[in-house]
């Protein structure tokens, strides 16, 4: 997960919500991204909460992105900290194989051990996908209209589908030797050259992997609670199970609840709000 004082209450709700559904919570162990150079206020935060956690806290220079992030329809998916997914290859140690990427505006409702022992195959990632979406609509009339931007999604195993970084599996072994991160840059590269798409970090995971993903049950994203990116309107559950709850989208449950504003599902999140007065939050 990444932290930072702007979602480190969502954060913290994920990672109490992972410890509370978890049989052997002793083994789980979190790797915590930060731009935060020393991080000493962020690790104190962690370590009050949860005395026994076993952690470990990196550095994102957010250098690696200075440059290649372009304007999206929503500031907070402008910031560095967004892309810091894409340099987990780079980040973590190298004897560290797989993950799992969980954003910081999610709880689980599960054992996290169900995401983390499924087959991978071939795949370098894995994540639910969703293959009724537009899968058009998140690359702009300039993409499309390009033969040599559009043709890269020929020879995959698969047509491509939608699916939400929010939420992956990762092979950190593959992704080194496939030179995966190299591939995301590029594409933000040209990005800032033609402006190809209007999403923040999303599009280049969908021109890298969609269509070469392995797909995960739709119980383990139950997405967009947060509602779209402009408004942020209440939405409701998707059909079917739910194993995790995630609030992408502009409206985050600890802000509508601050507000005296939420929404029903709203409720689900606050049970794991261990952090719940903003003086917490102040530089004091």
């Amino acid at each position: 997960m990444t932290l930072d004082t702007a979602y480190l209450r969502g954060s913290v709700a994920g990672v109490f919500s992972v410890l509370h559904h978890a049989t052997c919570p002793e083994n789980i162990v979190f790797h915590f991204v930060t731009t935060h150079r020393h991080g000493a206020k962020l690790t104190r935060a962690i370590t009050s909460t949860f005395p026994y956690l076993n952690f470990h806290l990196y550095y994102f220079n957010t250098n690696l992105v200075k440059g290649k992030i372009s304007s999206s329809i929503r500031r907070a998916l402008d910031q560095p900290l967004n892309y810091a997914r894409m340099y987990l290859a780079d980040l973590l140690p190298a004897g560290v194989r797989r993950i799992i990427y969980f954003d910081s505006d999610l709880i689980v409702v599960d054992d996290v051990i169900n995401l983390w022992s499924i087959n991978l195959r071939s795949h370098v990632l894995g994540a639910p996908e969703y293959c009724h979406a537009n899968f058009t609509n998140y690359f702009t009339s300039k993409f499309w209209s390009n033969p040599a931007f559009s043709a890269s999604f020929k020879g995959r195993p698969r047509n491509p589908c939608y699916f939400n970084t929010g939420v992956m599996v990762i092979d950190l072994w593959k992704w080194r030797e496939g030179k995966y991160t190299e591939k995301l840059e590029n594409w933000m590269r040209i990005q800032k050259r033609y402006r190809i798409y209007e999403l923040g970090s999303l599009p280049p995971f969908l021109l890298v992997f969609a269509g070469d993903v392995e797909g995960m049950e739709h119980r383990w994203n139950q997405h967009g609670l947060g509602g779209d990116n402009l408004e942020g309107l209440c939405r409701a559950l998707h059909p079917g199970p739910v194993s995790l709850l995630h609030w992408s989208g502009k409206g985050k449950p600890w802000l509508r609840i601050d507000s005296k504003r939420p929404c029903p599902l709203d409720s689900l999140w606050a049970p794991y709000d261990l952090f719940r007065h903003p003086s917490l939050f102040s530089n004091s």
